[in-house]
């Protein structure tokens, strides 16, 4: 059987990003924290933490924050049947694009959290690599681009973010002079979220351009915005951002009638309980107004 005070630390130490700060979460000493992980390494016959360069879990302690997470959501639907349990707030750690979070997730599931005491553990990812959180155990569930749910897994599309090359009007004027003249493409600055990002190359390509371009990279969907309103770059941004910049004259589509598509899918632990269900309806439920979606 599995000692859930060790977990419980295991699971602290990555949260709070430490022994000492873990310590003070669960009112124990830092070296007490310590020990319980140490006992834990014992039992398993393997290290669960990797302390340096930076602290993270091993493959194995993933595993187990994961097996964390899923008890965790199943205690708690024990205690709509069971009231006599100790009635604790439920922590979920979700992986989820930064374009979603600057947009429409926080209207989504803002009515949900309060409801259901949630405290939530957000993990920045691009959409198109978000599962691999997933795949590890990291993240009790994600939202991704991918509609391929990973083993033990359910996987629930949402609906889809529509992007759209958005400069400031000088900007194009100053760049693309000339309408249907690919070259220009290989000199104009282009913004581009990470080294992940793969919706520049997409509109690229509906262009007709596979070349090379220069690019600014700027991991901040606010930021984002904010560098092509400066005039420095054009860039992919979704219609809840760019749709009030369009009207006020301060961003221009640099292809107007050409969108970049991104579907959404949920990806959720099957073993997650009655709650999980509950919060993917919602999801789905909220989805339907605020993302696009098929009729």
């Amino acid at each position: 059987m599995l000692d859930y005070k060790l977990l419980e630390a295991l699971a602290t130490v990555i949260e709070t990003g430490g022994f000492e700060r873990a310590g003070l979460t669960l009112g124990l000493s830092q070296s007490a924290v310590s020990q319980r992980i140490k006992l834990l390494e014992a039992r398993l016959g393997q290290p669960v933490l990797v302390r340096h360069p930076s602290l993270k879990a091993t493959a194995a302690g993933q595993r187990l924050l994961n097996h964390v997470q899923q008890v965790q959501l199943l205690e708690r639907d024990l205690r709509h049947t069971l009231p006599a349990l100790t009635n604790n707030r439920t922590r979920l750690r979700i992986a989820l694009n930064a374009d979603s979070l600057a947009t429409w997730w926080a209207q989504a599931i803002g009515d949900f959290c309060q409801r259901e005491n949630l405290l939530l553990d957000l993990v920045i990812e691009d959409q198109d690599i978000g599962l691999r959180r997933m795949r590890e155990g990291d993240v009790a569930a994600c939202l991704c681009s991918s509609d391929q749910p990973v083993a033990g897994a359910r996987c629930t599309g949402l609906g889809r973010m529509q992007y759209r090359a958005l400069a400031r009007p000088d900007y194009i004027g100053r760049h693309f002079p000339d309408a249907g003249d690919l070259t220009a493409f290989r000199q104009a600055p282009a913004i581009v979220f990470g080294p992940h990002d793969q919706l520049q190359h997409r509109f690229l390509a509906s262009q007709g351009y596979h070349g090379q371009f220069p690019f600014h990279l700027c991991p901040s969907s606010e930021g984002f915005v904010r560098l092509a309103r400066a005039g420095i770059g054009y860039g992919m941004i979704p219609d809840h951002q760019g749709q009030e910049w369009l009207a006020s004259g301060d961003l221009a589509d640099l292809a107007p009638g050409v969108s970049v598509d991104v579907d959404l899918y949920w990806h959720y632990w099957r073993h997650g309980g009655d709650f999980m269900e509950r919060l993917t309806q919602t999801l789905v439920q909220q989805a339907s107004s605020l993302l696009a979606v098929d009729r």
